[in-house]
């Protein structure tokens, strides 16, 4: 019997092996060009974002508390690390990703990861849109082989110079690498529309970047292309304190912040989703947190990108059939040996196809259905939205993030003290109705309504609708029922949660 259950654990082990090595294949097919996108699109090299794909699977992937989300360099930290870099220099991003790492790891320790759940849809929905905006038009100019500018106006700006200096058409390399970009892209939507379903796993990014590197190898294209090292160890950079010397601390301790925060936010996030997607495997959201740290740490100590869970390498990894969190090791370790084995192979690879696979996926952060989910409550969630992302676009995106907290903050403040008050007339009596919450803020409100109800009629006092009510609404009204029965005036006061204390008496009907 026992030999035969150990046989029969032995075979199921075996297939989840197998499950877990698919799908790792697949993930690193999708990984691999979006570390080196993702590194062009941050002002990084390449390298600096294989180094964070293979950190992420090697090292996060065996600590992370979500075992089949897969971690590396993310879209959404592309515009916050390029500005840093255009800011402060490249040999800052080190010690500021220690920074964020250690902020992490400390929240985490902390059980502080599922309160970076706590934050308003419609403020991650416009982050997101609003990162998607700017690696479009980011990336639209690194698909001409030209430098993106500094910001979303001045990229925006430069906009149409691209775009009609393309003209006449001259065979310059500006138009091959227009070229080269076009290929990815219509590749990528083709493949998207028309995939046989036994194929829907193949990512269509490896498929464009395949078809542009061939075209640009072919025709011999004076494009752009991807630097790699020969080698692993030239691409590590170990951080110094001069990367930091000079510069302002606070502006320093306020990017590890704003690092920290977005990278822990979108990886908690993303984790969710995973969970909502299967039911394999449950997050505990503290060690994942305390994983990214980690990850994050090793990150800044050798030079390269930060890293979150991303929701694209996470759901193709469950897709793809992952049972464990070997899935994500081994993605990792797929990328280690591209990296080792074919540098040749990268180097042939086209930054205009890159660029085109992050305009892409820039498309794709921009959902209009979280617009139309966000409208069944309201215009106020829409306008958080569309604040959110507008203003990441037009100034940066640590300021973006916090306007739409900040209107969040004002919905919710405005949602506990909004009070109600009105007055209805009916069959020669007067109708007070009060809902909502009462507090001393709505003390104006309440008076002013009061002061209209006509002196010598019946009063009915309805609080039913009332959520809460503190002392200070209370001895308003207690003191103008006071008043009016001293005046004559009877009042009834119908009531459930209002409660009334009168140095005299109370006239009181309950319905």
């Amino acid at each position: 019997m026992s030999i035969e259950m150990n046989r029969s654990s032995g075979m199921q082990d075996k297939a989840l092996f197998v499950k877990d090595l698919s799908a790792s294949l697949v993930v690193f097919l999708v990984a691999l060009p979006l570390c080196m996108g993702i590194a062009l699109a941050s002002g990084m090299p390449a390298a600096s974002g294989l180094v964070t794909g293979i950190i992420g699977g090697l090292v996060v992937g065996f600590l992370a508390g979500s075992p089949l989300q897969v971690s590396g360099p993310a879209a959404g930290l592309a515009v916050i690390v390029f500005e840093m870099v255009r800011t402060h220099g490249l040999t800052a991003l080190g010690p500021v990703l220690i920074l964020a790492g250690a902020i992490q790891l400390v929240a985490g320790l902390l059980k502080t990861g599922r309160w970076f759940r706590a934050i308003s849809p419609e403020v991650i929905h416009g982050m997101l849109a609003g990162i998607g905006v700017l690696i479009v038009i980011q990336q639209f100019h690194v698909v001409l082989d030209r430098s993106p500018k500094h910001g979303g106006l001045a990229n925006i700006a430069a906009m149409p110079e691209a775009l009609f200096g393309l003209f006449p058409l001259d065979g310059s390399s500006e138009e091959a690498a227009a070229m080269i970009g076009v290929i990815t892209l219509v590749v990528m939507l083709l493949w998207e529309k028309f995939r046989p379903a036994k194929l829907k796993l193949v990512p269509g990014a490896l498929l464009g970047i395949a078809s542009a590197t061939a075209v640009a190898q072919i025709f011999h294209l004076t494009v752009h292309r991807v630097s790699v090292p020969a080698n692993l160890g030239d691409m590590i950079r170990f951080p110094t304190l001069a990367g930091i010397q000079g510069q302002s601390w606070t502006e320093i301790a306020g990017a590890a912040c704003a690092m920290a925060f977005i990278a822990s936010a979108e990886t908690l996030l993303s984790a969710s989703a995973i969970d909502q997607m299967q039911n394999r495997q449950k997050t505990n959201y503290d060690r994942e947190l305390a994983a990214q740290g980690v990850g994050n740490i090793l990150c800044g100590l050798v030079g390269a990108l930060p890293m979150t869970g991303v929701i694209v390498r996470s759901s193709t990894n469950v897709q793809a059939g992952a049972e464990t969190r070997r899935s994500t090791i081994m993605h990792g370790g797929w990328i280690l040996l591209s990296v080792l084995a074919f540098p040749f192979a990268l180097r042939m690879i086209p930054t205009a196809s890159l660029a085109a696979v992050l305009v892409f996926v820039g498309i794709r952060l921009v959902k209009p259905a979280d617009v139309r989910k966000l409208a069944r409550f309201g215009r106020v969630p829409v306008l958080i939205y569309f604040a959110s992302m507008i203003t990441i676009v037009f100034t940066d995106l640590l300021t973006g993030v916090l306007v739409g907290l900040g209107l969040s903050l004002m919905k919710l403040l405005y949602t506990i003290t909004h009070l109600e008050a009105r007055i209805v007339e009916e069959e020669g009596a007067m109708h007070v109705h009060l809902s909502g919450i009462g507090t001393f803020l709505g003390i104006p409100k309440i008076a002013s309504v009061l002061d209209q109800v006509k002196p010598g009629c019946v009063v009915h006092l309805h609080s039913h609708g009332l959520r809460y009510i503190d002392h200070a609404c209370i001895e308003v009204i207690e003191a103008w029922v006071e008043n009016r029965e001293e005046q004559g005036q009877v009042v009834h006061i119908e009531m459930e949660k209002l409660h009334l204390r009168y140095r005299t008496r109370v006239s009181e009907s309950v319905t």
